[in-house]
């Protein structure tokens, strides 16, 4: 085996994950994708992780994370898992991780790929992508100085990234289907109190209107069935996320939506594969869970590689 545990993913998890695993002197690869940004790394300020009272910018806390598993050992890959799969042979078995070009065979794996925002799945979503669709207020908000723009979701995330825009845009629209924000209370408090934003409540977006970019969103009232156009420029998307979960299909467990089912030792039903982080199915997907659940997994994952090797303390 190249390894004695393979890492998918390079949020908090998988980087909580490799600083354990290395701590551990394990031979360690994490491997983490350009194309799929992790959630925290885009994230402006990241508030509600503890020994930052005034906030942390998340690309500067992933930094830390992975400057500190460098020093422990950890080597870092980059690029798209394509398939996992066992490895077998008359001397060793463990699994085989294939990207484009490559492959690396270890002993473990420890899959922490993290999730991406959920689609709406409604006209001119598609079309429009990158044209005043986005999903990511960090990367886009400065476009839309003094402009208008609308907001589709209610959750932590959907708010946290309304507030952020306000620093930019004229003014902003938040569309939800229910009568009152699902964010956290103190999140809800500000956007409440927030000049430049309004709410479309009780109302969906049915369709994204514009040709070339962006002119305006049609919502409907889930309640009277009514519909209305608002006027913008863009219109940013925060309704739920998807796991990055494609690549373990046929190797792994996954419950209805593709999460990676594992149970709190982060073990899934395949000896020597490990989840973590938002592809598992878990209650609250935050940096701190994540963090957790990274360094269950790296103990976990050292218990199985040092009792295959005979070497475990007992």
């Amino acid at each position: 085996m190249d390894y004695d545990v393979i890492i998918i993913g390079g949020g908090p998890a998988g980087l909580t994950a490799a600083l354990y695993a290395s701590r551990a002197r394990m031979k360690t690869l994490l491997i983490e994708s350009l194309s799929v940004p992790g959630q925290a790394i885009v994230t402006d300020s990241i508030e509600n992780y503890p020994g930052f009272p005034d906030g942390v910018n998340g690309f500067t806390l992933i930094e830390r994370f992975k400057k500190q598993a460098q020093i422990f050992g950890t080597e870092f890959k980059t690029g798209d898992v394509k398939k996992i799969q066992g490895h077998k042979d008359k001397d060793c078995k463990g699994w085989k991780v294939e990207m484009e070009n490559k492959a690396f065979t270890s002993l473990s794996l420890i899959i922490a790929s993290g999730a991406r925002p959920k689609k709406l799945g409604v006209p001119g979503e598609d079309e429009l992508r990158g044209r005043g669709v986005s999903y990511c207020a960090t990367c886009d908000g400065a476009l839309y100085k003094d402009k208008a723009v609308v907001l589709v979701g209610g959750g932590d995330t959907a708010v946290d990234e309304a507030l952020f825009l306000t620093r930019f845009v004229k003014k902003l629209t938040l569309v939800h289907r229910r009568d009152r924000l699902r964010a956290t209370k103190i999140l809800q408090e500000r956007a409440l109190a927030n000049k430049k934003i309004g709410f479309a409540w009780s109302s969906e977006a049915v369709e994204i209107l514009g040709r070339d970019k962006v002119s305006g969103v049609k919502v409907k009232n889930v309640k009277s069935g009514e519909e209305t156009d608002i006027p913008c420029d863009g219109v940013f998307i925060f309704v739920g996320y998807l796991p990055n979960t494609d690549f373990v299909k046929g190797s792994v467990r996954l419950d209805r939506e593709g999460y990676i089912v594992a149970d709190d030792n982060m073990n899934t039903p395949e000896k020597g594969i490990f989840a973590c982080g938002d592809c598992r199915q878990k209650l609250l997907r935050q940096v701190i869970t994540a963090c957790g659940d990274g360094a269950t997994a790296a103990f976990s994952a050292q218990q199985y590689v040092e009792e295959f090797k005979g070497i475990a303390y007992k």
